[in-house]
């Protein structure tokens, strides 16, 4: 092999490499902000779903009573969760926030024996939570039904206001990244434009010709979202390191989706923008390529 190929070659896998790596970094990029979607809905379900709601019960009532009370609220197609606090244990709590013992002062137990309600996420909202309390309170074993209304009109408002910018914010940077992803190919092409010519002239069909270009795209692609994806699985492992909280509340599956949609997305752009960028000088006049 003469030096001169020697060099050809060599400049060839750099060529290979450097697509490879602009590739991968931005798909990196995307699985990153796909990441930020996925925790934005997760913590968004966490917050609604800790949101609790207080059923403080009569005194007088027997434990049957309370116990068929807390399956009918288990049952309940909205209810997650629900804790039944006895008066002994409402006390027990309270002491320890207060750090006196208030029933040796007082003489007696004042606190009332109360049901902890949490909610699936989609009913953690103003509307849902006020038909709950309205039927909460006919019930004749209920004394009072509280939660903090202000601070679920708060936790709503915030989280669809972060959402909406989220979203724009995403939507611009997917943009970016195909509009990145398609050029760094049609650069990667550029210098082989003179050889598609060259096989068109000599009569090979443009499928002849498209067809190894977009072999390659699609392994660049391939290559790319693979180092993409241990890129972001090395993320996600300090992040887990850093805020264990946060992924104790994470799907795996999901996880498993986001890597997948990283790799369907590299082939996929690399494909159509492999495509594109034959097509388009298997158009150009011989002229034209010198420009």
């Amino acid at each position: 092999m003469s030096e001169d190929q020697k060099i050809s070659k060599r400049k060839l896998r750099t060529s290979y490499l450097s697509t490879i790596v602009s590739i991968s970094l931005v798909l990196f990029m995307l699985g990153l902000l796909g990441m930020i979607l996925l925790n934005t809905k997760k913590l968004s379900d966490y917050v609604k779903e800790n949101i609790e709601i207080t059923v403080f019960l009569k005194d007088n009532l027997k434990d049957p009573e309370i116990e068929q009370m807390k399956k009918s609220l288990d049952a309940s197609p909205g209810v997650k969760s629900t804790e039944y606090i006895t008066k002994e244990l409402a006390a027990k709590r309270l002491k320890d926030d207060l750090g006196e013992d208030f029933v040796s002062f007082l003489g007696y137990n004042p606190l009332l024996p109360s049901i902890d309600i949490r909610l699936h996420a989609v009913y953690a909202n103003p509307d849902s939570l006020r038909k709950i309390e309205k039927t909460l309170t006919q019930d004749r074993m209920v004394k009072e039904v509280y939660y903090q209304k202000s601070l679920v009109n708060l936790v709503n408002d915030n989280l669809k206001s972060i959402g909406l910018v989220i979203i724009i914010f995403s939507g611009l940077l997917a943009l970016i990244a195909v509009a990145l992803i398609n050029n760094t190919i049609r650069l990667s092409l550029y210098s082989k434009r003179f050889l598609i010519k060259s096989m068109q002239l000599v009569g090979a069909t443009q499928s002849f010709i498209r067809r190894p270009f977009v072999k390659k795209g699609i392994s660049h692609g391939l290559y790319g979202a693979l180092i993409a994806n241990v890129l972001l699985s090395g993320v996600m492992y300090l992040a887990q390191q850093q805020l264990p909280e946060l992924f104790d509340i994470q799907d795996i599956k999901l996880i498993g989706t986001l890597f997948l949609a990283v790799a369907i997305t590299g082939i996929l752009i690399s494909w159509v923008s492999t495509s594109f960028a034959v097509r388009k000088y298997l158009r150009l006049k011989m002229d034209d390529l010198y420009y």
